[in-house]
């Protein structure tokens, strides 16, 4: 065991994004936006006509599979078309969704070292719970903080002080682990130090989003948070 683990995470809460960086969610939302446009008799997408967009909602989603197609919607008509979309993705919400390899470890380890562990995410808390539920989940986390839940959701600040307060945790002591810019940049409002995890669905390079620790697989976590840990307690405002 290294010495960032043997030193623990007591105090610390760590705070993760949820699709794209806990979860690959992926295939299931893929199906419900493809349930959709089938629907409509157009033709179904690829994942990578809409990867980048997955972090930005399904109406999003549903908007560019329609582009794609040269199709669009009157407001009305996108209406019941998210209405189709989240009715599907509600009953097919774990199919095909699963954890990202080395995630499940990772949260064990950081309970062990006694984290506190939210989940801070732009997913509607009922679809956050019922995802984390069916994937076994939910007793790793203190808390799951959708983005209905929020006064102002990510990017804004306000959504990740709220999960920190709801957690019982403060941002002199937290951590964030995300995969998009959406993500940095509500760290970076926060101040809180930002982890990027590159196998989630970011359009922009690692490079561009310049994280404070940029890992590829979750056996890099630890040591990353370790590291960011150290430097905070190091630091004048960590003393």
């Amino acid at each position: 065991m290294n010495d960032g683990q043997t030193q623990g995470f007591e105090g610390w809460t760590i705070l993760f994004d949820l699709d794209g960086t806990l979860v690959d969610t992926a295939p299931d939302l893929l199906g419900a936006l493809n349930h959709v446009l089938t629907g409509m008799a157009l033709a179904p997408v690829s994942l990578e006509t809409v990867a980048e967009m997955i972090g930005h909602g399904a109406r999003a989603m549903i908007e560019t599979g329609l582009r794609t197609q040269g199709a669009a919607l009157a407001p009305s008509e996108m209406d019941a078309a998210f209405e189709r979309f989240i009715a599907y993705y509600v009953e097919n919400i774990a199919v095909n969704s699963r954890p990202f390899d080395g995630a499940v470890e990772a949260l064990q380890t950081l309970r062990r070292e006694g984290a506190r562990l939210a989940v801070c995410t732009n997913k509607r808390q009922d679809l956050s719970e019922r995802l984390i539920g069916e994937l076994g989940l939910m007793s790793h986390f203190d808390v799951v903080f959708g983005a209905d839940r929020a006064t102002n959701r990510k990017p804004h600040a306000d959504h990740v002080f709220e999960t920190l307060a709801e957690a019982g945790g403060f941002p002199e002591r937290a951590l964030f682990v995300g995969d998009s810019r959406t993500d940095e940049r509500a760290a970076r409002n926060a101040g809180l130090p930002f982890v990027f995890v590159t196998f989630g669905y970011e359009a922009e390079t690692a490079e561009a989003i310049a994280a404070d620790v940029t890992i590829h697989h979750y056996s890099q976590l630890i040591p990353a948070l370790s590291g960011l840990r150290d430097q905070a307690d190091a630091s004048p405002r960590g003393r």
